[in-house]
């Protein structure tokens, strides 16, 4: 699952514990069949999406979710995505007459290079895209300071209230089943590094990698588990053969998303080279997990570790390998209390919590600016 279908999917069910009602309109999907029931939700026909093929935008449903919508009497739309659907949710909010607010999950000029390897598509439009979709918007979710900045920068005037995304903490805390270690022919003692997400070049695996030699100098045991699939998975294990690192590099391929916190308990440590992260939920999920994380500097992650207990930023290829070295021999979180104060600002209660506040805000001056407009006309 990506990063956005776990927020959406964590925002729901917090949501619905609060007494609140959500319905989600999406695209459908080839992996479930025509005739299974799903709750609340209403997919619209789509197709792949080029050069991303396993996202989708919707071709057709414009009036029909207004229809739908209408039925349900909504009282606002929170949009999740700049394309078919997110379009799709303004042209109903815009109808209903009710406010919609959207999250801005995705960097996307991290992203152009996978379309005509950036020939065609520039920052320039990227700015143009976001300030098209945002006008008419009663307000935008930032999930980090990272994304706020950025929308400020291109233009954005509508208010932006940045809300990280929250993690179901109880899921990383309890003890899986599966023994990871076993599994792979892992001793209890192996230093073991995980790295989870996508393969996708911008996550910038290959640094992790090159770091390895270096790292097996000072830790002759020490493994990195790569556990995802992606566009970048057969050139990686091209660089760790090349690099003659056999089983000191290996690749899982893609997991059960019901076994991943297995995967986090098994390790030592979290790693990521990634400077593409809006926010970044892996890293909320490994220290969940009780294990330190080591990450590519910047504004959100830097806050995150502003105590080094938990892990630290790097900036420099030097910076990494030594870092990596450093919390694989001290990679047990001894300040538990600093754990337990971090993880509850980015709890999912939390997160829910302070989704219904900007709401409620937004429908107050929402409804102010209609009962304004209906006095001056």
């Amino acid at each position: 699952m990506s990063g956005v279908a776990t927020s959406i999917k964590t925002l729901r069910q917090e949501l619905e514990k609060q007494g609140h009602q959500v319905y989600i309109f999406t695209t459908t999907d080839p992996h479930i069949e025509k005739d299974v029931y799903e709750r609340n939700i209403f997919r619209f026909p789509s197709v792949p999406f080029v050069s991303f093929t396993d996202r989708r935008v919707a071709f057709r449903g414009l009036f029909h979710a207004y229809q739908i919508a209408k039925e349900l009497n909504l009282d606002i739309v929170h949009t999740q995505t700049e394309f078919s659907m997110g379009w799709i949710g303004k042209f109903v909010a815009k109808n209903l007459k009710i406010p919609c607010i959207h999250t801005y999950h995705t960097m996307y000029e991290d992203y152009l290079h996978y379309v005509a390897n950036g020939k065609i598509l520039k920052p320039v439009h990227v700015k143009q895209m976001t300030l098209a979709f945002c006008t008419h918007l009663s307000g935008v979710v930032a999930p980090s300071q990272r994304v706020i900045d950025t929308l400020t920068g291109y233009g954005v005037k509508i208010p932006i209230r940045v809300i990280p995304t929250g993690v179901n903490l109880e899921q990383y805390q309890n003890s899986s089943e599966i023994n990871v270690r076993a599994k792979y022919d892992l001793a209890p003692d192996t230093p073991l590094m995980l790295s989870l997400s996508r393969l996708a070049y911008e996550k910038n695996i290959k640094e992790l990698i090159n770091g390895m030699p270096k790292v097996l100098a000072q830790l002759p045991d020490a493994v990195l588990m790569i556990v995802g699939d992606g566009p970048a998975r057969e050139d990686l294990e091209e660089q760790a053969k090349s690099l003659d690192l056999g089983r000191h590099v290996i690749f899982t391929g893609e997991i059960n998303h019901d076994e991943v916190q297995a995967y986090y308990q098994a390790a030592d440590l979290f790693v990521s080279a990634s400077d593409s992260e809006s926010q970044g939920l892996t890293y909320i999920e490994a220290l969940a997990s009780d294990v330190k994380i080591v990450v590519k500097t910047s504004p959100y992650t830097d806050a995150l570790l502003a105590n080094h207990e938990l892990g630290t930023t790097f900036e420099t290829y030097a910076e990494l390998v030594d870092d990596l070295i450093y919390y694989l021999q001290h990679a047990k979180i001894e300040n538990q209390q600093v754990l337990a104060e971090t993880l509850h600002r980015v709890s999912a209660a939390s997160f829910g919590q302070r989704i219904v506040e900007f709401y409620q805000d937004v429908q107050l001056t929402y409804e102010e600016a209609q009962d304004s407009a209906g006095i001056s006309n």
